[in-house]
């Protein structure tokens, strides 16, 4: 039996962790990390980062190599074969490393409820017939880190919030009866597919991370400040992680 653990991590800085989420880390017998190639180096030394930082027991840390979603053809066909691939990279890890079972940990980056697609690959290794309990430590969102660097409240006073993605704010626009919309899984700023007039944006990339960047104001004078910026950033670091929050006024 495979009992694994999937740790939400916050936005990679050591301090989001849990005290549950230290607990179960220490509690593993093999922890797995991911490497995403070398234009994305920084994610796979801030897991490591944060594993020197509070592990306190030897506990074994093994590092594997991601496979790479096909960004050509159809998406969502494109994203369940990755996750194919992902799920036959994890059977590969634990039948070498935990052959007889044990604790697995995986560090998620920001909560493994939302947005992120962890459980669904661990998933396809239940519904392949492997002996695996699953349980998640809940992390500091993104969402949580952007309200808190940029100190104001995720949703207006009895005011409604929509979570949605970028290519769904490029598909369909604001989404009806709705002040507040969070934006996440941006490639490249959606939020110039929306009029600007009357919409505020607060916009972080990096969150928690030592080169955090954050912008906030009216989207007409904004937003083509944080293009500008996350263009930037992205050719600095070779990739980049942001999140925003547009409200209407």
């Amino acid at each position: 039996m495979i009992a694994l653990h999937l740790i939400g991590i916050g936005t990679g800085n050591p301090d989001h962790l849990t005290a549950e989420a230290v607990r179960t880390m220490n509690e593993a017998d093999l922890i797995l990390l991911p490497r995403k190639g070398s234009a994305k180096s920084d994610l796979i030394d801030l897991r490591r980062t944060i594993c020197a930082a509070v592990l306190s027991r030897p506990v074994r840390v093994v590092e594997f190599d991601m496979p790479v979603r096909d960004a050509s053809g159809d998406y969502v066909q494109a994203v369940q074969d990755w996750h194919d691939a992902i799920a036959a990279a994890w059977r590969d890890q634990i039948a070498a490393h935990l052959p007889q079972g044990g604790q697995l940990a995986l560090l998620v980056w920001g909560d493994p409820s939302l947005y992120d697609s962890t459980l669904r690959i661990a998933q396809r290794l239940l519904a392949g017939g492997m002996a695996m309990a699953v349980r998640v430590v809940p992390g500091i969102t993104s969402i949580q880190a952007l309200t808190a660097a940029h100190a104001i409240p995720l949703n207006p006073l009895a005011g409604a919030v929509t979570i949605t993605t970028a290519r769904a704010l490029r598909d369909h626009g604001w989404p009806q009866g709705v002040d507040t919309v969070v934006v996440m899984l941006d490639s490249g700023c959606a939020f110039e597919a929306i009029a600007p007039q009357g919409v505020l944006i607060w916009w972080g990339a990096y969150l928690g991370m030592a080169h955090q960047a954050l912008e906030h104001g009216p989207l007409a004078e904004t937003g083509p400040r944080i293009a500008a910026l996350r263009a930037e950033l992205r050719q600095r670091h070779g990739w980049i992680m942001d999140v925003y929050l547009m409200r209407r006024v």
